[in-house]
């Protein structure tokens, strides 16, 4: 049975909670389920906009750095992260529409993606931040057109980088990962787990 994280002798003197900066369901799942208690959930509104000359990594790195930074929550742990998925320089982001899915699962079907999730843990107390990040290689199976389409019309993707999820329908897509799992979904957890236990105990 998931048990609450409580916090630590030194965290529970400052009554530091921790606020997910994030409305991605997948990763408030992946905290939950291993007992960890969100304080509050709240997204952070930044623009998401690559840079000129900035690669792949940097720019998640960047974007998971501001978004724990966007507010300041008093007594509080700030966890954000961003995922995105890559292949060569190419960035496939969330699809802005269906035709934008398809186009990104076209371009993915048959070869090898890596997904790149950055996180931060920013402590509003002491403005220190400390960040991370993990790379998965994906490969996808051989697919069609009708195939792609089939599983655009269930929408599981639409809010997802690279138009797919794999922890639902989106795994009949893949024939093959390289990595952490956890991190494809959205967070590394072999990352992230030690990192909260710094500040509270499970």
């Amino acid at each position: 049975m998931a048990r609450d994280i409580e916090l630590s002798p030194i965290s529970s003197r400052y009554n530091v909670k921790l606020v997910l900066a994030s409305g991605s369901p997948r990763r408030r799942d992946l905290l939950t389920a291993i007992g960890v208690k969100i304080s509050q959930i709240c997204p952070a509104n930044i623009l998401e906009e690559r840079q000129h000359g900035e690669s792949p990594l940097q720019y998640c790195q960047r974007l998971a750095t501001e978004k724990s930074q966007a507010k300041n929550f008093p007594n509080a742990i700030v966890l954000a992260a961003d995922t995105i998925v890559t292949q060569a320089d190419l960035v496939y982001e969330k699809p802005i529409d269906d035709l934008d899915a398809l186009r990104i699962l076209l371009s993915l079907q048959g070869t090898w993606h890596e997904v790149i999730t950055a996180w931060a843990i920013y402590n509003c107390n002491s403005l220190q931040c400390i960040h991370g990040h993990a790379i998965s290689g994906v490969r996808f199976r051989s697919l069609t057109q009708n195939e792609c389409e089939a599983y655009i019309q269930t929408q599981e993707g639409k809010d997802k980088a690279g138009g797919y999820g794999i922890q639902g329908l989106g795994a009949a897509l893949v024939s093959e990962i390289r990595g952490s799992y956890s991190n494809i979904v959205g967070l590394p957890m072999e990352q992230i787990i030690p990192q909260l236990q710094q500040h509270l105990i499970f």
